[in-house]
């Protein structure tokens, strides 16, 4: 199938206008027009239903954008992996979800990437389903996850543990020295939420739900309440008491791992990343 077509879907699909999607892609609207035809003619579907400049999916159309997400960005990486192949270096692709981006590896890519300079880099930040799709479609090299697939395609290798501290905002202490009740939850996936509902107390009231552990720490600083943290992610805080851990409630400890597929073809080279960030995180 022609990825030209695809393009031209795609871009109708974000624009819902012919003409604004022909600007763009620097064409003439019966230009793009034709494009669509050809391409629903190759399906034997129709793609959008025009209603004036009402320009909507189909059903049909609907289903295929995934696959056309998918089939570009394969030909986008195939395309870096070439070009770097042609220049002697390796490209690595690192997934994780944004609180862990946030939290725990940013104090160790930078050292990594350092460390490996013979290799290119592309981060993600993803989450866990995202994550293992990438990982089985050859899109995505490494994932870092609290969470890892059980599948025999892939490889998981436990890197660390990760204490979360329960912790609370020092400005919002009660007179008898409790504190606030008003909670900040941070989705660290269903590991946590495991042991999380055996022992937070049911009475509190989330008032921010987010993956987004900066967003959280920012939150309790200003707005006030509690939330799960990182130890090493809040070390700075705690010691200058600007947050407090909540002594009443336990801390959680979750295994983090790197997930790879088995029968990548350049695992050598993964693996070495990975005892590296093993290392770091010592």
């Amino acid at each position: 199938m022609d990825t030209e077509l695809l393009k031209t879907f795609l871009e109708v699909q974000h624009t819902r206008h012919f003409g604004k999607a022909a600007e763009n892609l620097y064409l003439t609207q019966s230009a793009v027009s034709f494009r669509i035809r050809q391409l629903e003619q190759q399906l034997g579907v129709h793609l959008f239903v025009r209603h004036r400049n009402n320009i909507q999916l189909t059903a049909a159309g609907a289903r295929l954008l995934p696959h056309a997400q998918t089939m570009l960005s394969a030909l986008q990486r195939a395309r870096q992996d070439v070009t770097q192949s042609i220049q002697q270096l390796q490209q690595l692709s690192l997934g994780a979800t944004a609180n862990l981006w946030e939290s725990v590896l940013l104090p160790v890519f930078l050292p990594l990437a350092a460390a490996k300079p013979d290799v290119t880099w592309r981060t993600d930040s993803l989450n866990r389903e995202a994550s293992t799709r990438q990982l089985l479609e050859h899109q995505l090299d490494i994932a870092i996850l609290f969470d890892p697939p059980k599948t025999d395609e892939i490889t998981l290798v436990k890197l660390t543990e990760i204490h979360l501290l329960p912790v609370s905002s020092c400005k919002e202490q009660h007179a008898a020295g409790k504190p606030d009740e008003r909670y900040c939850y941070v989705d660290w996936g269903s590991n946590f939420d495991v042991k999380h509902q055996r022992h937070f107390a049911e009475q509190q009231v989330v008032q921010l739900k987010t993956s987004s552990a900066s967003l959280a720490k920012a939150w309790l600083l200003q707005q006030g309440g509690c939330a799960y943290l990182p130890a090493q992610f809040v070390s700075a805080e705690l010691a200058a008491g600007t947050l407090k851990p909540l002594e009443a409630t336990p801390s959680l400890t979750l295994d983090l791992y790197a997930a790879y597929l088995t029968d990548k073809e350049y695992q050598p080279q993964l693996q070495a990343v990975i005892r590296l960030l093993q290392q770091w995180q010592t």
